[in-house]
């Protein structure tokens, strides 16, 4: 059997299979087997795949995620595709010698209900959505090391382990309890039968009442009536609890009023005028190169990677570029640097004026290097947000610290992301490896809910790693404008490994000391390596190094530190 060439549909193309509840069982499962295997062990693949289930009941699906795989149900609800099972194992080297899951990237599973116990050991970019799970739920394997994640708008029946899990951020979701707790769990708009007890930091979790504001990530569906769509789910605000209780509020965007793309026969020039038509854009599985942006200008417009489809430039060119229309989503994406210095790999809108509804990033992914090549990948920043009222949901923004064409001077970029526009949320934010500031934040009233970042592990000696005009011993990862007057985060994680030379990092975080610039639940950990991080905030916090490993700051306002 030929397993590339089953469940296709024409109108997404040989990377998207469908598969219904008619299908041969056989055939399905061996498919999947033949899928996994193909995409279990490269996390640098060129492939990418989607799997989609329509509204039925499988009781024999049992499904090994591997890398740049989705899997997906095509009902309104989680609960009308329901899977037997569904794991991500975490020995992710081709020799299985390391039974861990720090590169356990590039993955998800969305809109499914799960009749067994789950297993999905993932670090970053490997988001789980809108998914029922009816027994329980575990975020490791063993013990072996994890860095994520992101689950959101989800029940758990069972227990949520999260066992080794460094950090994860968990919002909108229903959950019996959970059990361990890593470094740094914050939890969002979360219903507990039994919550969890203790204080941080000697518990080290954070629980937020409600969502400020969110609108879900838009999803396929089959409708009856329209065949295949994009759901938009409404915009909440102050959310608790799961949105898919009840009939689901949003919008059904058909088929006809979609440019479905295809890698192989498309160009930008061909995108770009779908988009300035004012249809919406379905980018099915795999790699698009780029040779100038795609540029959206039309109010909401809805842009839906499938396969964690990816964006690379092929001439220093953005890979998205949007113009200051309200209510645009991005969703489900990868942007990739290219080989010719980009200024900025994405760039949201402009400072002209708010946006009269915001703008939605979700699951929006951004890779500066390590894939196998000629040359290395470079960027000046890779996400650059101009725009007032943006909200980003699950963004992991990385400059590659393994592989191939890695190095300093190689896989350059200095900035993850440069916030400049005003009402800007950030929920579940992860920014690694940049050569400066990882995050820098100009706009005013920005809000970060988890923060998950690695200081560069690459750097050669001090004198190359200096900021403030060569004032300060290396840069903070988050640095707040000293002009901004009001900011606020929560459970905000900074992280050293000074892999290849004694250096200091002076502090993980700087803001301006302010009566409205308020941080909760910061901390520096140091990992591995050389040195470590003298302050946590600003001159406030101890150092971490090798006798301290992790420095905690419970509240700081305006100077002061409340602990």
């Amino acid at each position: 059997m030929n397993w590339k060439n089953m469940f296709h549909n024409e109108v997404f193309g040989e990377n998207v299979f469908i598969i219904g509840p008619e299908d041969d069982p056989r055939l399905v499962q061996e498919v999947l087997y033949e899928l996994c295997k193909e995409q279990k062990a490269d996390h640098f693949s060129k492939n990418r795949f989607s799997i989609f289930f329509m509204p039925g009941t499988y009781d024999y699906v049992n499904i090994n995620v591997g890398f740049f795989t989705q899997v997906g149900g095509l009902g309104l609800l989680p609960t009308d595709t329901k899977l037997k099972k569904i794991t991500c194992v975490p020995k992710y080297r081709p020799d299985g010698s390391i039974n861990d899951g720090l590169a356990n990237f590039w993955r998800c599973v969305e809109n499914v209900e799960i009749m067994e116990d789950t297993l999905w050991a993932v670090s970053q970019a490997s988001p789980m959505r809108r998914v029922s799970i009816q027994k329980n739920l575990y975020l490791h394997q063993n013990g072996g090391y994890t860095s994520g994640g992101f689950l959101c708008d989800s029940r758990v029946n069972g227990i949520t382990d999260h066992g080794s899990q460094q950090q994860w951020f968990t919002r909108n979701c229903c959950l019996d309890h959970i059990s361990t707790y890593g470094w740094n769990q914050v939890f969002m708009g979360t219903e507990f039968k039994h919550p969890p007890k203790g204080q941080w930091p000697e518990v080290p979790v954070t629980c937020l009442d409600t969502v400020p504001y969110i609108q879900d990530k838009p999803f396929l569906i089959w409708d009856k009536d329209e065949g295949f769509c994009i759901f938009v789910p409404k915009m909440r605000v102050r959310s608790r609890g799961i949105s898919w209780d009840k009939t689901p509020e949003g919008k059904k965007i058909p088929l006809k009023d979609c440019y479905v793309a295809q890698p192989e026969k498309d160009t930008p020039a061909s995108m770009n005028n779908a988009l300035a038509k004012g249809l919406h854009l379905i980018l099915t599985p795999g790699i698009y190169a780029l040779d100038q942006p795609l540029h959206v200008t039309c109010p909401d417009t809805v842009i839906l990677g499938l396969g964690l489809a990816t964006l690379t430039p092929a001439q220093g060119n953005p890979c998205i570029v949007t113009d200051n229309a309200a209510g645009i989503i991005l969703a489900g994406l990868l942007a990739d640097a290219g080989h010719r210095v980009s200024d900025d790999l994405m760039v949201i809108g402009d400072s002209s004026k708010p946006l009269a509804k915001p703008a939605v990033l979700s699951d929006i992914f951004f890779r500066i290097g390590g894939f196998p090549s000629s040359a290395p990948s470079k960027t000046v920043n890779a996400l650059k947000i101009n725009a007032s009222h943006v909200i980003g949901d699950n963004l992991w923004i990385w400059r590659a610290d393994h592989y191939d064409q890695v190095g300093w001077d190689k896989n350059t970029a200095d900035t993850g992301m440069i916030v400049n526009g005003g009402h800007v949320y950030m929920y579940a934010l992860m920014v690694e490896h940049f050569l400066k500031y990882q995050t820098l934040w100009n706009g005013e009233d920005g809000h970060i809910y988890m923060y998950q970042s690695e200081l560069p592990y690459d750097v050669p000696d001090q004198s190359q790693w200096m900021s403030e005009h060569g004032t300060q011993n290396g840069y903070a990862s988050l640095k707040v404008a000293d002009h901004v007057q009001n900011f606020e985060s929560w459970g905000v994680g900074v992280y050293s490994y000074h892999r290849d030379a004694p250096v200091m990092c002076g502090l993980g975080v700087k803001v301006p000391d302010r009566e409205n610039v308020v941080l909760h639940h910061t901390f520096t950990r140091f990992l591995n390596g050389h040195t470590g991080i003298q302050h946590v905030i600003n001159t406030s916090g101890e150092c971490v190094n090798t006798d301290h490993r992790q420095a905690n700051i419970i509240k700081y306002k305006n100077g002061v530190v409340y602990n």
